[in-house]
């Protein structure tokens, strides 16, 4: 007998029915299974695979009977009910596999930023750079998952993706990622510091923590970000909006993170000493931190937050630059330099600039960006000259803030040698700084460049003239000891007492000036020797002259030595004890 029509819907909708009890009755026994822990989450073998492919594939059948049409109300519960079991389980074993560590895991000493502290201009040029080191570089990727554990990632992402979970699954991955991405940075040497403990912390520390942060953010943008991407590229390679949002947010908290130390950083004091980190700072943030295309959905919130920070920094720079010319100009110290040597302020002045010329470009910029704030402050300390050399960057707020220094510190030494009673220790001091000074200049690139040939052609004439004031100050009354005028007695004849008087004169002015400038000191060898020789030129051939012409007056005169004690190589070599930072002794001379 055949069966009618309505017969066979009958039979169908029964049998399609009882295909479902059994799907969500095998999926219930794999979640029991799971939830009775036989089976392993932590093993990554063959038996646990086939284990999650079987489960996937249910959790997949089950996924797409949960979108039918044709199920009633209460298989659409049931279905709904063991789907949530299901996905509970594979969020679970998707955050299982996400906090694992990773495959391989950089050691703390391949990773390790800190450079030493320094306190001291004196050490300035050990400083380190603020990029890795080559081995670094080429440190394997801290986010190196194996293949396998990718592939799992992106089965469980898939079904949960599919069956409508996307938005739990993409919480356990921003979540977890974050996290491990907090974990790498502070493996790199990168800590979270809150802020109130860096307003606190002493400058070595801080200094400590900023060469950390540098490079950090350097491996960041150029490492980390791609490194990141690829791996959520790896996981979800048919959902490049899951990609993006995932990236976005993760990049987005890493940066602003980054952000908050910085501008942290430039709200503690601003002292000098800190200008050079700083700058570190400023170079790092001009760099493309953003990453262009990468972060489109808050690529205009970062800008603007990194260009925040980059003013706060200027103007950070801009203050230090200015404590920097108050501290020159209100150095009132009351006692002189001994010796008239190089003064402290001026070597540190000196290699500070010499430092800060090392980022000519990026204070060029800084300058530039701060310059309406600076003209008013450069205008009242100073006018750049109107015959500078035309190659000189007369424009550049750089330039100008270096001019402006260089007058600061060329009115300190004048006023700190007025302090010496000895005019001739007066501008020997004056010779030493400015000779100092000029050597710095010519001996760096960049602040030769800015400083301009005029300006220093200019330094050279005034270390001339220091020269020519030293020389009259000291030896113009020795060299009056060796003229022959004077020396006739009556019948113009010459007379052996006023003879004996002039030789005893120069021997005691000679060994006065010996004793007292054998102990001044001389910083620069060639300064040293061109003092040296100019004043052998000038006394010795007139001691010779003198010594050849009157000798013979007095030869019959007993103890001879008393008055004629010297030869001329005698006082040549005297004279190269001068300048040497001695105690002078008359002991090296002929006999």
């Amino acid at each position: 007998m055949e069966m009618s029509p309505e017969n066979n819907d009958v039979d169908v909708d029964v049998g399609r029915r009882e295909d479902t009890k059994e799907e969500v009755e095998l999926l219930e026994r794999m979640v029991d299974r799971y939830f009775s822990g036989k089976v392993g989450e932590d093993d990554e073998g063959e038996e646990e695979d086939k284990s999650l492919l079987l489960f996937l594939d249910a959790v997949d059948r089950i996924s797409k009977l949960s979108t039918s049409t044709v199920i009633s109300s209460d298989e659409f519960d049931q279905i709904n009910l063991v789907l949530e079991k299901a996905m509970f389980l594979l969020e679970k074993r998707l955050s299982s596999l996400l906090d694992q560590e990773p495959k391989s895991k950089p050691s703390n000493k391949s990773f390790s930023f800190r450079s030493r502290s320094r306190s001291h201009l004196s050490s300035i040029y050990e400083t380190q750079s603020p990029r890795p080191t080559q081995q670094y570089q080429q440190t394997q990727d801290p986010f190196n998952y194996s293949p396998q554990r990718i592939s799992t990632l992106n089965k469980i992402s898939t079904a949960m993706i599919a069956a409508g979970y996307h938005i739990e699954c993409c919480m356990a991955f921003a979540y977890f990622r974050r996290s491990a991405f907090k974990n790498t940075l502070q493996t790199f040497g990168y800590g979270n510091t809150k802020m109130e403990d860096l307003y606190k912390m002493p400058w070595e520390s801080l200094e400590g923590e900023i060469t950390s942060w540098n490079q950090v953010v350097w491996h960041c943008t150029t490492v980390l970000f791609s490194a990141e991407r690829s791996l959520y590229e790896s996981i979800f390679p048919n959902q490049p909006s899951i990609v993006q949002n995932l990236f976005s947010d993760l990049a987005r908290h890493v940066i602003i993170h980054l952000l908050d130390f910085a501008q942290g950083a430039v709200l503690t004091k601003w002292t000098t000493e800190k200008l050079f980190k700083f700058l570190d700072m400023y170079e790092t943030l001009r760099e493309d931190v953003v990453q262009g295309s990468y972060l489109e959905s808050c690529e205009k919130e970062l800008a603007y937050e990194i260009n925040t920070a980059k003013e706060r920094i200027v103007e950070a720079i801009v203050a230090m630059f200015g404590d920097l010319k108050n501290s020159i100009e209100n150095d009132n110290e009351r006692i002189p330099v001994p010796n008239g040597a190089v003064h402290p302020l001026t070597r540190y002045v000196m290699n500070y600039l010499k430092y800060a010329c090392e980022y000519k470009k990026t204070l060029e910029h800084v300058f530039e960006q701060g310059e309406g704030e600076m003209r008013n402050g450069n205008e009242k300390c100073m006018e750049v000259d109107e015959a500078e050399d035309v190659e000189t960057p007369k424009n550049s707020g750089f330039a100008v803030e270096l001019m402006s220094i260089m007058e600061l510190l060329d009115a300190n030494v004048e006023r700190k040698s007025k302090l010496y009673k000895d005019n001739a220790l007066r501008y020997f001091f004056l010779m030493n700084n400015g000779r100092y000074i000029v050597q710095k200049v010519k001996g760096c690139r960049e602040l030769n460049e800015l400083m301009g040939n005029n300006w220093c052609r200019r330094r050279q004439s005034s270390l001339r003239h220091y020269h020519k004031n030293y020389q009259r100050e000291t030896w113009s009354k020795v060299l009056d000891c060796l003229k022959p005028e004077g020396l006739q007695g009556s019948r113009n004849k010459v007379s052996k007492q006023l003879v004996k008087e002039r030789f005893k004169c120069f021997n005691g002015m000679f060994e006065e000036i010996h004793k007292c400038q054998s102990s001044w000191m001389v910083s620069d060898n060639q300064l040293q020797s061109e003092l040296r020789v100019s004043i052998s030129a000038l006394v010795i051939p007139a001691y010779r002259s003198f010594l050849g012409r009157f000798k013979q007056h007095l030869e019959s005169t007993r103890h001879i030595d008393k008055y004629i004690k010297y030869h001329p190589e005698d006082i040549e070599v005297l004279i190269d004890d001068l300048f040497a930072g001695n105690v002078g002794s008359m002991s090296r001379r002929r006999t």
